[in-house]
């Protein structure tokens, strides 16, 4: 099936959102406020939100929605569903500090068939369709090529709302500092993914990630060669909670490390 309509009202859709993000940015005077522990809303989520669906359905009325701030779901519907976040790195951007992204993916049939990650602040746009590659500002990109963790950089964010795993987390840090080249944090998921797609970071890991955070970044990169699990190695990321992703051997490698550092019962979660 050709998905190149799906793309391109994506990519209209990201265009509108960052326009509202932008103005919400150089105004610097928005409205902020929690959704939980650490998890923040702005004014510039909600209109951005609203912005990309009113431009998604003008397109495609009959699929349905799963998107962070009006639309949740626990599961996957059977046919086409657009995953849709309008800030991922809400915190960044509440606190004028990039990155922060627009992410938009179309799944069909539960599986993931169209991406686009935006990092707003850079003007980066990270694309995707199944079959078709991934992409960077029109360039073709692919996942880096390094085997050896010890000249690897990884990536990784940290739990805002569940800290029960925080004490095994930090110590799952401490080896990563120990064994890589070093660990970055930079607070947006979907940017996090999109840079292992091009090769910036050999591999990411992180928990207590929602459908919306990877929806997008996790097509991409496949499409550029790469590998996604959960935590136990197989395939329930997008709701799991617990995601790894890089080349085969830095997803080895950091699913070992991973399971070290956790028990059993600790390597799974859900999405409510």
């Amino acid at each position: 099936m050709n998905y190149t309509r799906e793309l391109e009202t994506a990519k209209e859709a990201a265009r509108e959102a960052a326009t509202i993000i932008r103005e919400y940015a150089s105004k610097a005077s928005f409205d902020i406020k929690l959704k939980g522990k650490n998890d923040l809303v702005t004014d510039a989520d909600v209109s951005a939100e609203k912005k990309i669906i009113e431009i998604i359905k003008g397109t495609f009325p009959e699929d349905e929605i799963l998107a962070e701030e009006s639309q949740k779901k626990i599961a996957l519907p059977e046919g086409r569903v657009w995953i849709i976040d309008p800030i991922d790195g809400t915190t960044n951007f509440a606190h004028n500090f990039p990155f922060y992204c627009v992410s938009i993916a179309l799944w069909d049939e539960q599986e993931a068939k169209v991406a686009l990650v935006l990092e707003v602040a850079h003007d980066e746009w990270f694309t995707a369709v199944k079959g078709e590659g991934a992409w960077l500002n029109g360039e073709s990109i692919s996942i880096s090529p390094t085997n050896d963790p010890a000249a690897s950089l990884i990536g990784t964010g940290f739990p805002y709302s569940n800290l029960n795993l925080v004490d095994n987390y930090l110590k799952l840090f401490r080896r990563m500092m120990e064994k890589t080249h070093g660990v970055r944090r930079p607070g947006t998921a979907a940017w996090d993914l999109c840079n292992v797609a091009c090769g910036r970071f050999e591999g990411f890991y992180e928990y207590g990630l929602s459908p919306w955070d990877v929806a997008a970044g996790t097509l991409i990169i496949q499409e550029a060669g790469g590998v996604v699990t959960d935590w136990k190695g197989g395939n329930d990321w997008l709701f799991g909670q617990r995601i790894i992703a890089g080349n085969e051997s830095l997803v080895s490698f950091l699913k070992k490390e991973i399971q070290e550092c956790f028990e059993e019962d600790e390597l799974v979660g859900s999405f409510e």
